[in-house]
C-alpha cells in the first residue's frame, strides 16, 4: 500500500515549562514551520493573548500528564528526540531529522532530567554553553527542520 504523505510529520512539546507565555510563542512558531500538533507534560497551557493567530483553530495542542503518558501515545515509528545542552548530545546543524518525530525540550530553569533523556532515541543540542528562552530553542529547531527536509508549509494565516 502507498501513501501520499511521504513528508512525515512532526510535533514538539515541553515537559514541565516553566511559563506558559512560552507555549503560546512556540505553538505559533511550531504551526507556522509545519509540526502536526504541540503538547506538554506536566504542566496545562492556557491560552495566551500572544497567540495572534489563533493557532489553538490551526494544529492542536495535548497535554500529557507524565512521560509514560506520553509515551504510550506516541505514534507508530515516530522517534522521540530530546534537545538539550549534554555533552554527548549530536549538534543540530550535523543532525538528520527523521520523517516522523516528535521533539521534546524542558524548561529553562530545570532541563530534562536523566530519566527522561533515557526515554529518547536521540538527544540533540544548539552551539553555546547556557540555555536559551524554550520557544526561541524550539523555533531553531523546527526552522532547521523545514530547512533540510522542506515539508510543505502552511499557507499565510492573514
Amino acid at each position: 500500500m502507498k501513501t501520499g504523505n511521504v513528508q512525515g510529520y512532526c510535533a514538539i512539546g515541553v515537559f514541565n515549562p516553566k511559563t506558559d507565555h512560552n507555549i503560546g510563542t512556540l505553538w505559533r512558531s511550531a504551526y507556522i514551520l509545519g509540526a502536526s500538533y504541540i503538547f506538554t507534560v506536566g504542566k496545562r497551557y492556557k491560552k495566551q493573548s500572544s497567540d495572534v493567530t489563533r493557532t489553538w483553530a490551526r494544529i492542536p495542542y495535548f497535554h500529557y500528564d507524565t512521560l509514560e503518558d506520553l509515551c504510550e501515545n506516541i505514534p507508530y515509528d515516530c522517534h522521540l528526540i530530546a534537545v538539550e545542552l549534554t555533552e554527548n548530545a549530536e549538534f543540530l546543524h550535523d543532525f538528520d531529522h527523521p520523517r516522523r518525530a516528535i521533539y521534546l525540550l524542558g524548561s529553562e530553569d530545570q532541563g530534562l532530567p536523566a530519566s527522561v533523556l533515557a526515554r529518547c532515541q536521540k538527544v540533540i543540542k544548539l552551539p553555546g554553553n547556557s540555555s536559551l528562552n524554550v520557544a526561541v530553542t524550539g523555533s531553531i529547531v523546527m526552522h532547521d527542520r523545514a530547512a533540510k527536509l522542506k515539508p510543505e508549509l502552511p499557507p499565510n494565516h492573514r
